[in-house]
Formats: C-alpha cells, structure tokens, sequence
C-alpha cells in the first residue's frame, strides 16, 4: 500500500513540475501538507522526494521544504540523471538500440550485489543515441528481481530508469565514479570508431530506500559529444584537498 502511495505522490509531482505548474526555485509542498493531501503518513512522502532527488528534479535540505531545481544541460556526477531525460533537456531527441537483455551468473558482481556468484543477474547491453549520433555504450546489471521486469517491455522505447522508479525500484543514492578507458572491440563497433578510441567511462552504483545495492552499471561515452563538469567546494589550508560536487 504504502509503495503504491509514494508512486503516486511521486508521479503528481513530477507532472506539476513538467507542466509548469512548479518552476525550478519554487518550494514543494511541505511534508505536511502532502501528508494531509494524500491522507498518508509522512514516509510514503520522503520517499517520493527521494525519487524526484535521485531523478535530479528537486534538491532538499534539513529543515526547509524540498525546492524544484533549474534544468541542467551538463551530466551532473553527484546524482542520477537518466539519459532520455538529460537528452531532452539538451534539446535533442535520444535513442536507443538494445543488442540484448540476459540472466547470467553473478559471478563478479556476487559481492557487491550480496548474492552468490551462482545467482542471476539481469545484464543489458545498449546503444544510446542523441539526434541520431552514436554516443554512448550502456552496459547495466541488475539483481534479478529488478532485472526481470525488464523483459516486459521495449527497452529501445523507455528510459529504464524512469521505468523501473515507477515499477516501485527509485534510485534513491547513487556513487558515481569516472575515468577513461580505451574502446574495446564490441564499444568500437557501436559507436562507429576506431578500436582503442578514448572513451570516458561513468561507473555507477546505485541503492534502493533500504540501501540495497540493485544496479552496478557502467556508459561509456564518446569524449568528443559528451563532457562532464566538476565544480570544487574547497580547498584545505595546506592546498592538499579539493572536495568535487557534481555539475
């Protein structure tokens, strides 16, 4: 019942955000107010708000109402925006070509997932697209009873982030780690490049409400469409750390 409720308070929100009717700056309605609204108690609202902050549509801070954040046109690093969403709001249109979707063995992922390395795990291997350009190879894992609610749909058609928030399965923190790679043969052959062509790799891991661990997933893009920003909160006295925030 109380999934059902967040899903619901979740979607009426981002709704009134696309629609104009909550601009970026605007506070939400508090959790108070929802609460009374939605005659529900106040944990199926932080955890609407959870899913809109991991879904990089409103930022919250203690002791004040959750606030609607400005449309970023750079892929932010300290939460997870997904790809159809970032596109569009670049302007341009995002596509997908999926080249499988598959139960395999945990085998390496079985530590981080918390399974047995004989358990499954839903892997998908995509193609993603802006305006038609190949630009970034997606390889995602899942926990197999996430993953499996994949082969019920398109995945060409959807942003599965988007789809499995709303099948109950929001991002709710998300690590992000980046550096570069070389593109192996299967990178070199999607993107149209030669073998061994720089690609900046985004590695992620992301956790449920619970702090479970359900995605480990790794976009590879190519470094002359796509750049990531870094804006630094600091440095110490002695000029030795820089603390990074996404931008």
């Amino acid at each position: 019942m109380s999934r059902a409720v967040y899903i619901d308070i979740a979607h009426d929100l981002r709704e009134r955000i696309a629609s104009g009717q909550l601009r970026p700056g605007d506070d939400v309605p508090t959790e108070a107010e929802l609460a009374e609204r939605w005659q529900t108690s106040r944990g199926p609202i932080r955890n609407a708000l959870a899913a809109l902050r991991a879904e990089g549509l409103v930022e919250t801070t203690r002791g004040r109402p959750a606030r609607v954040v400005s449309k970023k046109a750079t892929q932010p690093v300290d939460m997870s925006v997904p790809f159809t969403r970032w596109a569009r709001d670049l302007g341009v249109e995002p596509g997908a070509q999926t080249q499988e979707v598959a139960l395999r063995r945990a085998a390496d992922l079985a530590e981080l997932f918390g399974i047995s390395p004989d358990d499954q795990v839903v892997s998908v291997l995509r193609l993603r697209m802006l305006d038609g350009r190949p630009t970034m190879v997606e390889r995602l894992n899942y926990t197999e009873d996430v993953g499996r609610l994949l082969f019920q749909i398109d995945t060409d058609a959807v942003s599965i982030t988007d789809y499995l928030g709303e099948q109950g399965h929001p991002i709710v923190s998300v690590q992000h780690e980046i550096d570069a790679m070389a593109a192996d043969e299967r990178d070199a052959a999607l993107l149209r490049v030669p073998l061994g062509t720089p690609l900046l790799r985004l590695s992620r891991i992301s956790r449920d409400a619970e702090g479970r661990i359900f995605e480990a997933s790794q976009d590879r893009y190519l470094g002359d469409v796509v750049r990531f920003t870094v804006a630094g909160s600091g440095i110490s006295a002695d000029g030795q750390y820089l603390r990074a925030v996404g931008g």
